[in-house]
């Protein structure tokens, strides 16, 4: 079932050069935050022009020819005509085609934006032309000033500094520990039985947001802590990924696969020694093989990728990981959203072969993963845009309840108690920036 305008609005877009005076964070809106950001670059979101909701089976094809659509009545004004101005969306997609979930395209009213030391500022709204639309699924308000957003009388945005503290206490959610040991056992079980290669088995943990300072002072911690990952915020979906999905820039397309993790060493030698071990460990370099070979293999049938022939150690704050990256030229003129479609899920969050997988998930895990594990990112005018996958995430839920998720690659030699403690500093991004 897909939500969307009938007929598609017209959305008129005017792009400006714009002089950040702080840190591209410090635009984010308090109150409903939409942020894409890494090392400084990205964008802001406030408000909603336009809001579009997906699921089910067709979800990401639903989401591709819906945007065309968007795109192509659009009337867009872009001065500065970089990856990320003019006409764009946040998005974020359910991981399972039976995800009660929404997955959501969310073309904000005001972005700001910073990539390779330019800024500028977009404004987006519904063109006069617009036909009756419906109402439950567009919002043509611009932004409201808040207490904690300053926007001048003149439009332009104003940083304003990040208030209060986020906190919540999180606790084992539907699956408990001793549940996980028990998942993982299975899942070996299920793999030298049952001709799987890999599954990824996750478990959750749930807390309530106990402050009135809303998810920004969450999700500034994850950018302050985690400046080389993805940091996001969609539709109270946060978090601070690693591992690139897929990037396409005119006709390119990048992704960097991660599978195989090891914890940091408490000292520059054990740090040293956890890597190396990562690095020579015939358990992770498998299960880091299923991961790059389910990315190629959907890339191929696009254009021409090479990966790495050997993977890299990527360091982060609290995990090492085994990383590899892709690369190459588009020959069928896909888009960003073509691509995700063919590319989720990889091995690296469900499994290998994934059917299969999926189908162990589901038995394995007793929750819905909802948008953990899928893709999350923007897509602009012409198709092109930045996906990462959803991980060290979690959703902040109407009522105030908060649910995180994180998992391990299993395959045939997993040890359930290292899995567990794999999953245990996974989920250290997010519970740190609640407080915990």
């Amino acid at each position: 079932m897909t939500a969307v305008p009938t007929p598609v609005p017209a959305l008129s877009v005017v792009t400006r050069p714009f002089a950040l005076s702080a840190p591209l964070l410090d635009y984010l809106d308090q109150s409903q935050p939409l942020l894409w950001l890494r090392r400084g670059n990205g964008l802001v979101g406030h408000g909603e022009a336009l809001r579009l909701e997906f699921s089910g089976a067709n979800r990401f094809a639903d989401a591709s020819v819906t945007w065309r659509e968007v795109a192509a009545r659009a009337v867009v004004d872009d001065a500065v005509g970089v990856a990320g101005s003019g006409l764009v969306a946040l998005g974020t997609f359910a991981f399972d085609d039976e995800s009660v979930a929404t997955s959501t395209l969310i073309v904000p009213s005001l972005v700001i934006g910073r990539r390779d030391g330019l800024a500028w500022v977009t404004r987006i709204a519904l063109s006069s032309d617009t036909a009756t639309t419906d109402a439950a699924t567009t919002d043509a308000s611009p932004p409201a000033p808040s207490s904690r957003t300053a926007v001048t009388e003149f439009g332009d945005p104003e940083p304003a500094n990040i208030t209060g503290l986020a906190r919540a206490t999180f606790a084992s959610g539907t699956l408990s520990p001793a549940g996980y040991l028990d998942a993982v056992e299975r899942a070996v079980d299920g793999i030298r039985h049952n001709g799987v290669s890999k599954i990824v088995v996750a478990r959750d943990l749930t807390a309530t947001l106990d402050s009135d300072a809303g998810l920004a002072p969450a999700i500034a911690s994850l950018a302050h802590g985690y400046p080389d990952c993805w940091n996001f915020a969609v539709d109270g979906f946060l978090g601070s990924s690693p591992e690139t999905l897929v990037t396409v820039h005119r006709g390119t397309v990048t992704a960097r696969v991660l599978a195989g993790s090891a914890a940091r060493g408490a000292d520059a030698a054990s740090d040293v020694e956890a890597s190396i071990a990562l690095a020579t460990s015939t358990k992770d370099q498998d299960e880091h093989e299923f991961a790059v070979h389910s990315v190629v293999a959907a890339l191929r049938s696009h254009g021409t990728v090479t990966a790495s022939e050997v993977p890299f150690t990527l360091k982060l704050p609290n995990l090492w990981h085994l990383a590899s990256d892709v690369e190459g030229t588009l020959s069928d003129g896909s888009t960003s959203l073509d691509l995700i479609a063919a590319l989720h899920p990889t091995a690296a969050v469900a499994g290998t072969p994934t059917d299969a997988a999926i189908d162990a998930i589901r038995e394995l895990e007793p929750f819905d993963r909802e948008r953990y594990a899928g893709p999350v990112g923007w897509v602009g005018a012409d198709g092109d845009g930045e996906w990462a996958i959803a991980l060290r995430s979690a959703q902040l839920a109407a009522d105030g309840t908060i649910t995180a998720w994180a998992g391990a690659g299993i395959v045939v030699d997993s040890v359930p108690q290292h899995e567990l403690a794999e999953t245990t500093m996974k989920f250290r991004p997010i519970v740190e920036a609640f407080g915990g």
